[in-house]
């Protein structure tokens, strides 16, 4: 069955990103969405840990340790970039000043939940952190996420056996086997990766909406 990469997931997520928006984009993959968005495009990248304006990764040889995202890896600042305090940063993210988040996650429900904080396992982090601000604090929250664990089983599901990050929170979900947006009926099928609806419903086990077909 034919899947995407993380690279070209996020090649498509940023395409999704409408110009002037104000992002925050979450630690792991999510962060992969700064590499490719239009050069000809202002979108304005917000760190938690205090900066607006972040660019994309830095070339070899280019790293300021002084510049870094709320993962600590190294990033750039574009020009009219800003810092600021900590406090002010989740005064952004709660205050609804974010047009998106983009987060990953160990489980969506249909009627989208998030949960990408804890699986409850043995010497998993101690708390939600800001993940919780950004979930329920964006206009339009975008999951970055494989379609399925290691082991198989759906990330996509009826309701999170995970303890929750945010309630009805999520927006559109980016998959490596398709794309899915949360209705009030439950997943819809945006666009295939080569999958058909019958595979994805195979997949996940859930009755999925097809709103991949032109014109819907």
């Amino acid at each position: 069955m034919t899947t995407v990469t993380r690279q070209q997931l996020a090649a498509r997520i940023a395409a999704d990103i409408p110009e002037g928006s104000y992002v925050n984009l979450g630690i792991g993959a999510p962060t992969l969405v700064a590499n490719y968005l239009p050069a000809d495009q202002e979108i304005i990248l917000h760190t938690e840990n205090g900066m607006l304006g972040m660019g994309p990764a830095p070339e070899p040889g280019q790293v300021d340790p002084d510049l870094i995202n709320a993962g600590k890896q190294a990033v750039t600042a574009l020009a009219g970039a800003s810092y600021f305090h900590h406090a002010d940063s989740f005064g952004m993210m709660r205050g609804g000043h974010l047009d998106v988040c983009v987060l990953g996650a160990f489980q969506v429900s249909q009627s989208g939940d998030l949960a990408n904080w804890s699986t409850g396992a043995p010497g998993a982090i101690p708390a939600v952190g800001g993940a919780m601000d950004l979930a329920m604090g964006a206009r339009s929250v975008y999951v970055m996420t494989d379609l399925l664990t290691k082991t198989g089983e759906s990330k996509l599901v009826a309701s999170c056996s995970y303890p929750l990050t945010g309630v009805a929170c999520v927006t559109r979900v980016y998959t490596d086997h398709a794309v899915f947006d949360v209705t009030d009926a439950g997943f819809a099928v945006r666009e295939t990766f080569g999958a058909t609806i019958d595979d994805l419903r195979a997949l996940t086990g859930l009755e999925l909406v097809d709103a991949s077909a032109p014109g819907r």
